[in-house]
């Protein structure tokens, strides 16, 4: 995905700034990490208020089995909604659940 794609597809959110992270990309709105694009796949911040949203819509939440002590390690991001990824109006309310994640979890 380019930086236009994501631009595009967060537009109802403002604009967005892209930056390497984790070997994928970090995507931030007014400085603040909302989404990730890791091995080929947009995925979306989640917290305590709505994981449970982001579970309801058949999303799968980010996993990984760590290294040192083999336990699976979940973190904080989702896959996007199938139905969001080509409806604009319904990306930008789950772009601000997760950008409102990502202030929450700034404080």
């Amino acid at each position: 995905m380019t930086e236009g794609d994501i631009a595009d597809l967060f537009a109802g959110l403002g604009p967005v700034s892209v930056r390497r992270l984790f070997g994928g990309k970090g995507i931030y709105f007014n400085g603040v990490i909302f989404a990730i694009e890791i091995r080929g796949e947009l995925m979306l911040k989640a917290d305590a208020e709505t994981a449970a949203d982001f579970e309801a819509a058949g999303c799968t939440q980010w996993t990984y089995v760590g290294k040192r002590h083999g336990n699976e390690v979940a973190m904080p991001y989702w896959t996007v909604p199938e139905s969001a990824i080509d409806d604009p109006d319904e990306m930008t309310i789950w772009a601000r659940k997760a950008y409102e994640a990502g202030l929450r979890s700034e404080k």
